[in-house]
């Protein structure tokens, strides 16, 4: 039944999608964010429903060339550099083929990346992309967190099977990274049950994030709180309410998470966190050795045995930043990092002239958050490969987008946004609380 179902969704989404590209982007997105795929038990499980509508997508941009553009972006910029760079550095891998299987995945998410870019510009674009961002991951932290208080914090949290999320540490940190998503669209929402709603799957989120058992994943949801935090106009209200949600989350786990958890002070007698500090020391080193790196497939004994100090201790980076770092060496991680700097340097431009008038205010929210969900991602993924996982690509898709709405002063002709969303007058900042927001 599941396969019957996602195949109709799948059929009837394409053949909206060969008029409209941005329609293809928001399909392409589910199927590789979400993995629904993965949640079927038949013919759909092993379907290449991605490679399927990367063709219809790419087949409408000549049908629907008149609305698509390419934004000036430095931050897209940095990313065609990092994606020249990789292709590169490839030839000259340590083991080629194994590089260029990766360097193929790699490729076809950055080709979609660019398409999304090009082809989301209207608010309502920006925002399905959000609701198919934050719902596809959210729609884990809502299954995990039921999960997690039925076993009692007992058992792991798992994410879809094949997919960059699989492990229970990958969609840990992805689950939080999508909380502040979330956030923004109960803030824009008009209906209740829709807030009350998204607010739940907040909170179960935040449960299902624990219940990974991730240790990354758990100074990634203290990061992100901690901005958060900062980012609310209540602060004394929001303090209050942060700390009342974490005592009682934690209170519910048991003490085999709190002994894990521990181990983050005690890290030098954890065998799994000291293989992490050798996976990033055979990174430096291999990196300080090879201008290039040594490509994507580095995780192996010989290279260990080379430049780790623990040659036996063979383990994956750990680290999207000295995951980078050893496959594409310092320029690599220099572009990587130049990605990340221009979307935050961004988001800090789009709040200072977002606030100046009520039509753009959602537009200042979606980037305190994004602010917020980055903030999540930088720290959690500094201890965990998740270097080429579409979610951070797609939400500087969304700051691209938002830059050139702002840019083009769309606010004159779009005042609502999907599903009809705004900003309600008590939510809006206090600099211009007492303008009315436009209709």
């Amino acid at each position: 039944m599941r396969d019957i179902a996602l195949t109709l969704i799948v059929g009837a989404s394409l053949l909206f999608a060969i008029r409209h590209t941005w329609a293809g982007v928001l399909l392409w997105t589910w199927i590789s964010v979400m993995s629904p795929h993965r949640l079927t038990y038949g013919f759909a499980y092993d379907a290449p429903w991605a490679y399927m509508t990367a063709l219809v997508t790419l087949a409408s941009i000549p049908i629907d060339r008149k609305h698509l553009h390419l934004p000036r972006d430095p931050a897209l910029i940095a990313l065609a550099l990092f994606v020249i760079w990789v292709c590169i550095t490839t030839p000259f891998a340590f083991y080629p083929g194994g590089s260029l299987d990766m360097l193929i995945k790699v490729l076809k998410i950055q080709l979609m990346t660019l398409i999304a870019a090009v082809a989301i510009r209207e608010r309502k674009h920006i925002e399905y992309f959000v609701w198919v961002n934050a719902l596809s991951i959210g729609f884990y932290g809502l299954k995990g967190g039921l999960f997690t208080l039925r076993s009692g914090g007992g058992e792991r949290v798992w994410g879809p099977s094949g997919s960059f999320i699989e492990g229970n540490n990958e969609v840990g940190l992805a689950i939080v990274a999508v909380i502040p998503l979330l956030n923004y669209l109960r803030l824009v929402s008009t209906r209740a049950w829709v807030r009350l709603t998204l607010l739940l799957t907040m909170l179960l989120s935040a449960v299902a994030a624990l219940g990974t058992q991730s240790r990354g994943a758990f100074l990634a949801i203290a990061a992100m709180g901690f901005v958060m935090w900062t980012r609310s106009q209540r602060k004394v209200v929001s303090g209050i309410f942060i700390t009342i949600v974490a005592v009682l989350v934690i209170a519910f786990m048991p003490a085999s998470w709190e002994a894990r958890m521990y181990t983050i002070d005690t890290y030098r007698q954890d065998s799994s966190a000291m293989g992490r500090i050798n996976a990033w020391w055979n990174a430096i080193h291999l990196a300080n050795a090879h201008f290039m790196g040594g490509g994507f497939d580095i995780y192996r004994p010989d290279i260990f045995e080379k430049y780790a100090p623990n040659p036996t201790d063979v383990h994956a980076a750990h680290s999207i930043y000295f995951q980078v770092l050893g496959e594409h060496g310092y320029l690599g991680l220099l572009l990587f990092l130049a990605m990340g700097a221009f979307t935050i340097l961004s988001t800090m431009r789009i709040r200072r002239e977002a606030k100046a008038r009520a039509e753009s205010l959602w537009l200042y929210h979606l980037a305190g958050m994004i602010q917020v969900s980055m903030a999540g991602f930088a720290v959690g993924g500094a201890f965990l490969s998740l270097a080429y996982f579409d979610l951070p690509y797609n939400i500087m898709v969304m700051v691209v987008a938002g830059t050139h709405w702002l840019r083009e002063k769309r606010w004159e002709t779009e005042t609502t946004g999907a599903f009809g969303s705004s900003v309600p007058v008590g939510r809006l900042p206090r600099s211009i609380a007492g303008k009315a927001v436009a209709p």
